[in-house]
């Protein structure tokens, strides 16, 4: 029995599950296309609980996030990465990205905030 399997012309990797599918598609042996429809279906469940099991940064994360959300209820005006990194003992480039994920999750807002020598930064603010 001769198969031949499709690969994309931009590369010559396939990935576990476009060779399962190929395989399914593919092979006339009803046992084979069977252990590859059950490698998918175990796949597509690893997958699942992955997406709802949060890391164990995005935990650690969580009691900072609600620290600047405490933080920010103080000000009246919004307030730049670096003032909330500086005030939470944290790097910008942390204090930023939590910033923006909780403007994702709608709990603070952020708008373009004119700093003195540095340009335009981003504010945020209680939502």
């Amino acid at each position: 029995m001769t198969t031949t399997l499709r690969v994309r012309k931009e590369s010559t990797m396939m990935t576990k599950r476009e060779f399962l599918n190929a395989v399914i598609a593919n092979v006339e042996v009803a046992e084979i296309a069977e252990f590859a429809k059950v490698e998918i279906e175990k796949m597509d469940a690893r997958n699942a609980k992955r997406s709802h099991t949060p890391s164990k940064t995005a935990i650690a994360n969580e009691p900072i996030k609600k620290a600047i959300v405490d933080l920010l209820r103080a000000y009246d005006e919004p307030v730049v990465a670096s003032v909330i990194a500086e005030k939470m003992e944290i790097s910008t480039q942390k204090a930023s990205a939590l910033c923006r994920q909780l403007v994702t999750s709608g709990q603070l807002s952020a708008v373009e905030v004119k700093v003195k020598g540095k340009g335009k930064q981003k504010g945020y603010s209680v939502a």
